[in-house]
């Protein structure tokens, strides 16, 4: 994914540190004691409150809700041992608000001992927690999960203003993650072991510990879905963890830590650290951490995935993709349309599973237009306006990134069939618009097939049969996911026996599988072959080890005076 980095390449600027709190002017009561006890009240409202950013300077019911200028941005803090403790960064990374591009919060590069102290807390943490009995964990886990639903609106607002989402795509955000916090309840019947009596008096039993301190690096684009793919299953299975949310929108993620704390989870589970390369190879590198989980670009994911797993770690890594769909002229044409124009065009086209390419079967190639339409039709505004369909772009850097794209379609001979270069909503004329874009008659040579855009933008390729199809589709280097649109159950069949993609829509656009399942991508788009998959049993499998015991517990009082040396059979 490339413009999904979780390390940005913006070259990070030396700001003097604003006050983390703003303490609003009030007129103070003339009595000195009254004043004194007005004081207390204050700086113990403002602990209590212990912002990590703006977003999360917030509550439950008292959250953004506008995309008005923040005048006095809080800075983001780290969150180590269940407390935020402010930064003490020398270097900082503006965030801004895609929709205006004011200035949001500054995110730290936290320092050597910053990072260090992260790990160090839950390597404390760990061996309590490990010996900590499921049902205690399960117990947390409930809390949780009922948290994350309490403060789901805040987590959203966090998103919409860090990231550009529209409230409601943020808000599905956050269900995604919080569906695997609830899938990770189950864990009683998840994690148990296996046992087998394999001769007289002896048995063996295999099951699964924790691995001890892991670590997740995650993107812009799922600032609350992609935490919650670690923090429930890597905590309930016994792990205590060392989190970097992108250095973008990391509002929802301290968000998160703070619920975890409220919920339960002892100091040193949950540690929240920022930055970008220099925190990324710290966690490649400190060898107390045992496993890394990873989303975003190829370029960033495969130097992850290669240095992690030279330096022995577990690495997981879901990488770019090219999300292809097949559309057979049999299909139910009205809804095809719309699941296309949805699926291609919310979030920006800003999602790992977007539906970033259109083969069009046979007379369909004709279709372009009427999706058009549909696109056509959608909302581009503020995130936080009513009716809002899609927001900004994260960045003025994505933002050229994908009109130079576009601009490579045409020069290439491609039909520019709807076009967003220029297009922005009147109310928010500074921020990172591209409209929704479809480009027509689409090779596969071409700059706009061979490069994921991850912007609204749809490339359409037109082939004659189903058999060009699955083979066009399968040789795209990527297999993240794909979609069929079709009446027939014959053909869709065919297309999910033929089809190499690791996730695959029928009739469904984004296949993204809930977490009783895992999200399995593959060839490309995971590293190391699609191995290591997210959440699921996959996913606890990947934070826990397997340990065998084979126990022998004798019935009868030992005759024998000879040592046997032959190879033991256990028979």
């Amino acid at each position: 994914m490339a413009a999904r980095r979780a390390i940005s390449s913006r070259t990070l600027q030396n700001l003097s540190i604003r006050p983390a709190v703003r303490i609003g002017s009030r007129r103070m009561p003339q009595s000195a004691n009254a004043s004194k006890m007005a004081v207390r009240r204050l700086h113990a409202t403002t602990a209590q409150l212990a912002p990590a950013t703006t977003s999360a300077a917030s509550t439950a019911t008292n959250f953004p809700k506008t995309h008005e200028k923040v005048e006095q941005p809080v800075d983001t803090q780290n969150f180590l041992d269940n407390k935020f403790v402010a930064s003490q960064a020398t270097q900082w990374i503006d965030l801004h608000d895609p929709a205006t591009n004011n200035l949001v919060t500054r995110v730290p590069q936290s320092t050597d001992a910053e990072l260090k102290a992260a790990v160090d807390s839950a390597e404390k943490a760990f061996p309590a927690w490990k010996a900590t009995s499921i049902l205690a964990r399960q117990t947390i886990m409930f809390k949780y999960v009922a948290l994350i639903r309490e403060h789901w609106d805040r987590l959203a607002a966090s998103i919409t203003l860090e990231q550009g989402k529209t409230f409601a795509d943020a808000k599905g955000d956050v269900l995604r993650g919080l569906q695997v916090a609830e899938q990770s309840c189950a864990i009683t019947s998840d994690l148990k072991g296996e046992v087998l009596e394999v001769a007289k008096d002896m048995e063996t039993r295999s099951y699964r510990e924790p691995l001890g301190v892991i670590a997740a690096i995650c993107p812009f684009n799922f600032p609350a879905m992609i935490p919650l793919w670690t923090i429930p299953v890597a905590a309930i299975t016994g792990n205590t963890m060392v989190i970097k949310p992108s250095e973008r929108d990391p509002g929802a993620a301290m968000i998160l830590a703070e619920l975890a704390e409220k919920a339960g989870f002892p100091p040193g589970v949950v540690n929240i650290i920022h930055g970008a390369a220099k925190t990324v190879d710290f966690i490649i590198d400190e060898p107390r951490i045992k496993a890394i989980s990873f989303v975003g670009s190829n370029k960033a994911g495969e130097y992850i995935y290669t240095r992690g797993s030279a330096n022995g770690k577990r690495v997981q890594a879901n990488l770019g993709a090219k999300n292809h769909a097949a559309v057979l002229p049999d299909c139910n044409k009205n809804q095809a349309l719309n699941a296309i124009a949805g699926a291609a065009f919310g979030a920006a086209g800003q999602r790992c599973m977007a539906l970033s390419t259109l083969v069009l079967v046979g007379e369909t190639k004709n279709w372009a237009p009427e999706i058009a339409e549909r696109a056509k039709a959608l909302s581009m505004n503020g995130g936080f306006e009513e009716g809002a369909d899609l927001g900004p772009v994260i960045s003025p850097q994505a933002k050229k990134r994908i009109e130079d794209i576009i601009a490579t379609a045409e020069k290439e001979g491609a039909t520019i069939v709807l076009d967003g270069r220029g297009q922005k909503p009147a109310k928010y004329p500074n921020g990172n618009w591209v409209g929704p874009t479809i480009i027509a008659n689409v090779t596969k040579d071409m700059t706009c097939y061979k490069e994921e855009i991850f912007g609204p933008v749809l490339v359409c390729l037109n082939v004659e049969t189903i058999d060009d199809a699955i083979s066009l589709i399968n040789a795209n280097e990527y297999g993240n996911g794909t979609a069929i649109f079709t009446s027939s159950g014959a053909t869709a069949g065919k297309f999910q026996k033929e089809i190499e993609a690791g996730q695959v829509g029928i009739n469904v656009p984004i296949p993204v599988p809930l977490p009783m399942f895992s999200f399995t991508g593959n060839k490309a788009s995971v590293a190391g072959g699609g191995a290591n998959t997210f959440y699921g049993k996959p996913g606890i499998n990947f934070y826990t080890q397997q340990k065998t015991v084979t126990s022998f517990w004798k019935s009868e009082d030992a005759v024998s005076t000879r040592a046997k040396v032959d190879m033991p059979t256990q028979s």
